[in-house]
């Protein structure tokens, strides 16, 4: 049964006492006195966001990681994220404690409350933390080879290598947004027909692609990499992604060096940061892996999560109604978390408190879950229709929403929204 707080969580929230993601927020408006518009950490429950700076202040994180700690009054969560799972684990205790129905420390305390826990409403989320780095992965099976076979052909779609390593590429993490952000059409040269020039513009074939990112907690040392088995430690929780692509110009530049332009005008993710403690009652098997991995990939128990996700609309300005255009879920993903931030170390690579580790397209085995228009519209040459409107790529006006979610017993662990409209590409 879904634990009970004295804070309103309705039962379809994305956000109940089980959840408790960690955000960055600055409220819209000064409430009371000496309160401050600063950026500041804070955790969602239900439609409300509790300021860990306030009782941080109150004293109430009291345990022996979080005592005298300046953690929740940084701007950023770097550094929370920083002190590892001990500080984590007390941070959520306390704090899902403090917010049980049944204790009066907060329950009680009408001036600390009213400080203490904001409405929603009236407050800005922030990216969550400094992302000094971002990497993204290529970790779908379905996804690699749908695109081997709209680019190859269907004899061989997945390159055989892929089975051996978690492929990825490091993207531009300057250009990282936080939800609600307006998305500007790219420009760029586009492949040439015939003996033409290329192509130079605003890209044509724009695109959303429905994933997921890994946010790092504690690094590791330059040349020192992180075992498989204890990878977990360094994983923080997980947010919602949309690593918008120009497919015209991607397919234009990726030979021979791989993803530039037509990835780093900008990536979208959620403002909250859902933990693995409250994913891991979804845990659940990931799929077999053949060939075996190598050993420095071989867990002892490799996991995914079960975490439906949508893209809930693709919603033009003209239109008042939005359709569901393509339903997944993460435990579609052949290479795990783990595996992913094991193998990006094991050269050496130096990982960083606040660094972001896409998982890839999350495509599943059926054409309804599908993860980009790309497979979808099968490069568009299958338009897509979306309530009586169709769509190869996306058009100017279009908004793309991405939601995740896992469902308990009377309660959803969920991540709220992803979100980000196209506007014109500059004249």
């Amino acid at each position: 049964m879904a634990l009970k707080s004295f804070v309103e969580v309705l039962p379809d929230s994305h956000f109940p006492l089980e959840n408790l993601p960690f955000g960055i927020f600055k409220p819209t408006q000064q409430v009371g006195e000496g309160a401050t518009t600063e950026p500041r950490p804070g955790v969602a429950i239900g439609d409300f966001v509790l300021d860990l700076s306030v009782i941080a202040s109150a004293g109430l994180f009291n345990g022996p990681n979080l005592n005298n700690s300046d953690c929740f009054s940084q701007t950023s969560l770097n550094k929370f994220l920083s002190m590892g799972r001990p500080a984590w684990k007390e941070a959520r205790s306390t704090i899902q404690k403090l917010l049980s129905a049944d204790e009066p420390t907060l329950r009680d305390n009408a001036s600390l409350r009213e400080k203490s826990i904001l409405p929603m409403n009236k407050v800005e989320m922030l990216l969550p933390t400094v992302i000094g780095d971002y990497t993204d992965f290529f970790s779908s099976m379905h996804h690699a080879k749908n695109c081997g076979i709209i680019f190859r052909g269907p004899e061989n779609p997945i390159v055989p290598h892929w089975f051996h390593l978690p492929i990825a590429y490091h993207g531009r993490a300057s250009s990282i947004v936080i939800s609600g952000t307006d998305i500007i059409r790219p420009r760029g040269q586009g492949r040439p027909v015939g003996n033409s020039p290329p192509y130079f513009g605003p890209s044509v074939k724009l695109d959303f692609e429905l994933e997921m990112a890994a946010v790092v907690g504690p690094g590791n040392e330059l040349g020192k990499p992180v075992d498989v088995n204890e990878a977990a430690d360094h994983i923080f929780g997980l947010v919602l992604m949309n690593d918008w692509s120009a497919r015209d110009i991607q397919a234009w530049e990726y030979v021979p060096l791989g993803p530039f332009l037509g990835k780093s005008f900008g990536t979208t993710i959620s403002p909250w940061i859902v933990t693995l403690d409250a994913l891991e009652p979804f845990a659940c098997d990931a799929p077999k892996q053949e060939p075996h991995p190598l050993p420095y990939l071989t867990e002892k128990k490799s996991k995914n999560y079960d975490i439906s996700l949508e893209v809930v609309r693709i919603k033009p300005t003209e239109q008042e109604h939005s359709s569901v255009v393509t339903k997944s879920n993460f435990n579609h993903l052949y290479w795990t978390l783990t595996q992913q931030l094991a193998h990006h170390t094991i050269n050496g690579c130096n990982l960083r408190p606040g660094d972001l580790l896409g998982t890839g397209t999350i495509s599943g085995p059926e054409p309804e879950s599908m993860g980009c228009l790309l497979e979808l519209t099968w490069n568009g040459k299958k338009p897509l229709s979306l309530n009586g409107s169709t769509r190869k790529f996306l058009e100017d006006g279009d908004e793309v929403v991405i939601t995740g979610y896992c469902k308990g017993n009377g309660y959803k662990v969920g991540f709220g929204t992803c979100s980000g409209k196209v506007v014109p590409a500059p004249i």
